[in-house]
């Protein structure tokens, strides 16, 4: 599909990739409308802090996934969607999992509800490496079982199945991208990577972590930017579960322990209880094949290899450690 044209409506606009995704898409040309959650604010989440030039380029929506009238609404008119927006956060799912239930399934299925009624001509639906559980075989391909070791995964399994569902049933354009571990500017405090860094740039040499032990497959932001761009494009994607990842596998502990060369800082790791997950609910590895990605979209990843995370890291360091981006987190508060 050529988007040349076409009006992109990006669901969950107002975080972390969603944000980044929304500035490419502008700076590429084409026109954009940025689905963010209603609050009384008026804040448009990290599109706050996107330059002027992109914030007056896009046509902002408030609402709430959960509200099947208002992401309809928000629908009207669009060609693509591609749809974010989700509660992640796996130690609150323990917690709260009522609302990854209405958040990730029921928000999906408000979406594919509303495309299909629309005759919405793409649906990029996103999907997590979380599914995945603890891999059974590496790298981990499109084919492995699904596993869902915490309500969140569950969750995104549900979803999941709606949106195949949907193709299999209506034969609905739809493509489910499943990123790996994103990482870089504004992420969440509450994942590992700048869990460490602002603890670091906020002066503690003691970093207080969770299990050192478990893999994962860490992609920069840009890189699954570039996945979910490429995955509206492919009429080869739809009806496709196409993981996005850097076929690179390090563990936690390896992964702290860069992030300290490259911000040139000694540091004692200290255990904290209130940071580990439930032992059968723990993913004690992801390391993915992304050869499918290759095949269909032309994709592969520019930060990939130890080298890629090297600099990833290094560039998502120097974001946090400005000023005015660390002073929006809060170090010494464990977010779950």
């Amino acid at each position: 599909m050529n988007l040349k044209g076409k009006k992109i409506l990006v669901t969950g606009s107002d975080g972390f990739i969603g944000s980044h995704l929304v500035e490419e898409l502008v700076r590429q040309g084409h026109e954009v409308r940025a689905l963010v959650l209603y609050n009384s604010f008026n804040s448009w989440g990290w599109l706050d802090a996107a330059p002027k030039e992109i914030q007056s380029s896009i046509d902002v929506h408030a609402g709430d996934i959960r509200d099947p009238h208002g992401v309809k609404a928000a629908m009207l008119g669009c060609d693509v969607v591609l749809h974010l927006a989700a509660l992640i956060a796996i130690p609150y799912s323990y917690h709260s999992p009522d609302t990854y239930v209405d958040t990730n399934i029921k928000g999906t299925l408000n979406i594919l509800q509303a495309a299909r009624e629309l005759e919405i001509e793409k649906i990029v639906h996103t999907s997590t490496s979380e599914v995945y559980g603890t891999a059974r075989f590496v790298p981990i391909t499109e084919e492995h079982p699904l596993q869902g070791q915490s309500p969140y995964s569950a969750t995104k399994i549900g979803a999941d199945q709606l949106a195949m569902s949907f193709y299999n049933s209506f034969n609905m354009p739809v493509s489910i991208i499943r990123p790996f571990n994103t990482y870089g500017p504004r992420q969440s405090a509450r994942a590992i990577i700048p869990t460490v860094i602002t603890q670091i740039a906020g002066g503690k040499r003691e970093i207080k972590l969770g299990a050192l032990h478990p893999t994962r497959d860490f992609n920069y932001v840009a890189d699954t930017v570039r996945g979910f761009i490429a995955m509206a494009q492919s009429d080869s994607a739809i009806g496709e579960v196409i993981n996005i990842g850097s076929n690179y596998e390090v563990s936690i502990g390896e992964t702290v322990n860069l992030i300290a060369e490259v911000m040139g800082a000694k540091i004692d790791i200290v255990a904290d209880e209130a940071r580990l997950r439930p032992a059968k609910s723990e993913v004690e590895r992801l390391w993915a094949d992304n050869q499918k990605a290759k095949r269909l979209l032309g994709w592969e990843p520019l930060y990939g290899s130890k080298d890629g995370l090297k600099r990833g890291l290094a560039d998502t360091a120097a974001w946090f450690t400005q000023e005015e981006n660390l002073k929006q987190y809060k170090a010494d508060i464990y977010n779950i």
